[in-house]
């Protein structure tokens, strides 16, 4: 249970696929044009599901349905690679002048 000031993200169909213009590609136009968005809960409470709003931090307020709580990022850059160690320490040497 989600509370009011948790951060929390949305998830909105802005437009539905057979809204969307002609002028896209097949696959594309084909599909609904969606919204996440994460933001500070401003009901005083909802669950995953609840149509909600919330105020974004460029202090915009969006309604959506309540997909998440606390969202954080879960990408990655890809697994270690040694090569990327020496191209780091060859640009270091050439941008500031190695010994010189």
């Amino acid at each position: 249970m989600a509370k009011k000031g948790d951060w929390v993200r949305i998830h909105n169909i802005v437009l539905r696929s057979e809204q969307r213009t002609g002028k896209l590609p097949d696959d594309t136009r084909a599909s609904d044009l969606q919204m996440w968005t994460k933001g500070f809960l401003q009901d005083e409470a909802a669950e995953i599901g609840d149509e909600v709003t919330v105020l974004t931090a460029a202090g915009r307020l969006e309604k959506g349905t309540l997909f998440e709580e606390r969202p954080h990022y879960t990408h990655s850059y890809g697994d270690f690679v040694p090569e990327i160690i020496e191209i780091d320490r060859q640009l270091r040497e050439i941008l500031h002048g190695g010994e010189k």
